[in-house]
């Protein structure tokens, strides 16, 4: 089963425009949406909330229109957004209590136990939380309804990185215990790089290559760096988005062995990062 499932997308928002023609994010896993920022990843995952509704298209959670208003649907759906939706004066506490009432699988262990992990205070007002806090208290409340698919939505900006590997432990941990799919943009590529397993890139409002697993896309590429001597039209021919760098070319190729073949060891291959493919394919053919 698909947890997202998505159908000729269009949504124009002044001069951007978003296009997802295809989309399909298998249950029960980790999912990362990289994108820039403007990319649209915050459109897209709007237009999944409802905060934004299409032009056109379809968009399909847990197999339910996404833009029904079923409770027990919207129960089943958690939500960490790039800016937390609290700007009121109340404390957590008051926030807390506010919110659960509308889930019937809320479990007040598991938000005690997130908060203790997180070292927030419930007595504290929301306004006084750190960026970083607000995001901590988003996913404690996000994950403590039992969600089975969490939407998040640049969820580890502004944290350090101490307090941002333990957030993505407890995505992992809940993955591994619960199911739960998660579908997480960012464009901290590092973060991905650790827990991902299925890679969307976005760039401009329109997906960069197909989705899919992110080991295989890391296996299928090598990024080659060299001197410009080596970088000849016959050896370009095998090369994806050619750029310049201070010591002569780095590329990406998905054929190693025919470039291996014309380029030796003078070059130098590597397995790229998730942050070496985004930019390759992005910035391509800069000379």
């Amino acid at each position: 089963m698909n947890s997202i499932e998505i159908h000729d997308l269009e949504k124009t928002l002044g001069s951007f425009h978003l296009s997802i023609p295809h989309l399909e994010v298998p249950e029960g896993y980790i999912t990362g949406f990289i994108g820039e920022n403007g990319a649209g990843k915050t459109t897209t995952i709007k237009l999944m909330m409802n905060h934004l509704f299409p032009d056109q298209g379809q968009i399909s959670l847990l197999g339910n229109d996404s833009r029904q208003k079923d409770q027990h649907f919207k129960a089943q759906i958690g939500y960490v957004g790039d800016v937390a939706g609290f700007t009121i004066q109340a404390t957590l506490r008051q926030l807390k209590e506010m919110t659960r009432v509308f889930y019937s699988q809320w479990d007040e262990a598991l938000f005690n136990q997130l908060m203790s992990r997180f070292e927030l205070d419930l007595r504290k007002p929301f306004k006084d939380l750190s960026k970083g806090q607000q995001k901590q208290f988003s996913l404690a409340m996000a994950l403590a309804h039992h969600p089975r698919l969490l939407l998040m939505d640049e969820p580890t900006t502004n944290l350090d990185p101490l307090i941002r590997q333990d957030f993505l432990d407890i995505l992992q941990m809940q993955l591994e215990q619960e199911g739960v799919t998660v579908f997480f943009s960012s464009h901290i590529t590092s973060d991905l790089d650790k827990i991902a397993d299925f890679i969307l890139f976005i760039h401009k409002g329109q997906p960069l290559l197909n989705m899919q697993p992110k080991d295989r896309l890391l296996e299928t590429h090598r990024l080659v760096k060299g001197p410009a001597a080596l970088f000849t039209p016959e050896t370009r021919a095998h090369l994806l988005n050619v750029t310049k760098s201070d010591f002569g070319y780095t590329a990406l190729t998905t054929q190693y062995g025919e470039t291996y073949e014309l380029l030796g060891q003078e070059a130098i291959y590597d397995v790229p990062t998730l942050e070496d493919l985004f930019i390759g394919y992005v910035r391509g053919d800069r000379q």
